[in-house]
């Protein structure tokens, strides 16, 4: 069993950066798919961003892609989402998930390719 724990989300300014934090414990990590997801109210759950488990591929939402970075450190156990030029439209929670190993192939882009979840943390962009 993994567990997710996400952090760094606060308010900001439009504008502004944010680097949201995923720590994992249990679990083989290195070995799993990391994405982030975000959700605004009344709205479904959206993907944001993953990476593969070298982090030699990464795939973005076209709504973040060139002001948001994914990354991940196995070694720590973590996973990162550095947001830029946030907007008002960014303000959601957002939520790390993690995908166990299996031989088929996803863009790991739907909520329902990820088998873990962080409790996830508020972000809110003030205009």
């Amino acid at each position: 069993q993994v567990q997710l724990v996400e952090s760094g989300g606060e308010l900001v300014q439009a504008g502004g950066s944010l680097r949201l934090s995923c720590a994992a414990s249990g679990g083989t990590f290195s070995s799993y798919r990391l994405g982030w997801f975000r959700q605004a109210p009344g709205k479904e759950r959206e993907f944001v961003a993953t990476i593969n488990r070298n982090g030699g591929n990464l795939y973005y939402a076209d709504s973040v892609k060139g002001r948001s970075t994914i990354s991940r450190d196995n070694a720590k156990k973590m996973v990162y989402l550095q947001m830029n030029s946030l907007k008002p439209e960014d303000t959601a929670v957002y939520y790390c998930a993690a995908r166990r190993f299996t031989t088929t192939r996803t863009m790991g882009n739907m909520p329902d390719d990820y088998d873990y979840w962080g409790q996830g943390t508020q972000v809110t962009v003030s205009s």
